[in-house]
């Protein structure tokens, strides 16, 4: 049986997100989903430390099982206190960023918010740690504002008409959980990446092998890679990293209601 998941939102659109992707992917996973909207809230006003105290308290209520933590804002300061409570708690951009690093050096990082991109540069240095990694940031123009109007579709494509201006680059990273699906709007040739799909597989498997598998080093290089690997690699990474036979098996527990 594949253990209980904690995973914790700042919005609940991300939870329908993570529950296809298990009925895709890991049939009868449990998850269990946590909510808390005010933790995004305050890091964008404060920065992220100010939210490490209710980050604790709510880590020690879900008990001692697997955290993914899905907004990137937040993510690091997360992972932090994992050593602490004796239980993994992952960010869900970590394995999308261990992909980003192996694509190549020109790394051209969008966001809707602000407060996304100090944290995402950040964790694309650590995982680019002895490359020479050169990350582009830049915050999509009225994209949030459509987020938290509920304009979905407008918010998705905003997103991937800035994909589509990207030039020289070796690969793009959608920052955040909520423009996974921008990926299939796009018409670049150059891949990009979301999180949520990796994320999700690492949690639950614990999955470095995953991220060798779909991101193998060196496939780009100077973007030297051939049209072949170059296609083969967009269309896989999309929606995040392939499970491919490296995810072990699926289990046939049936999910816990979310609390």
């Amino acid at each position: 049986m594949v253990a209980a998941l904690v995973l914790l939102h700042t919005s609940p659109v991300h939870v329908p997100v993570f529950e296809a992707l298990r009925d895709r992917d890991y049939p009868g996973a449990v998850l269990r989903h946590v909510v808390v909207p005010e933790l995004l809230d305050r890091a964008r006003a404060e920065g992220p430390e100010a939210v490490v105290p209710a980050l604790r308290g709510l880590l020690a209520e879900v008990g001692d099982v697997p955290v993914l933590v899905t907004c990137s804002t937040i993510g690091a300061v997360a992972e932090s206190l994992a050593p602490e409570r004796g239980a993994r708690v992952l960010r869900v951009d970590r394995p999308m960023a261990a992909g980003a690093v192996r694509l190549g050096e020109r790394i051209v990082v969008l966001a809707a918010l602000e407060s996304t991109l100090a944290p995402t540069r950040e964790l694309l240095a650590e995982e680019g740690a002895g490359r020479c990694v050169s990350p582009r940031t830049q915050v999509v123009a009225g994209a949030w504002e459509r987020f938290e109007a509920g304009d979905t579709a407008g918010y998705l494509r905003l997103v991937a008409e800035a994909a589509d201006a990207v030039t020289d680059a070796d690969v793009i990273v959608l920052a955040q959980a909520s423009m996974a699906d921008a990926a299939g709007l796009v018409r670049t040739r150059i891949p990009v990446l979301s999180s949520p799909a990796a994320g999700l597989a690492a949690a639950l498997r614990g999955a470095p092998a995953l991220i060798r598998r779909a991101y193998p080093a060196g496939s780009g290089e100077g973007g030297a890679y051939g049209a072949k690997r170059r296609a083969d690699t967009a269309a896989r990474t999309r929606t995040g990293a392939d499970p491919g036979p490296d995810a072990g098996p699926r289990t046939d527990s049936r999910p816990q209601p979310v609390p």
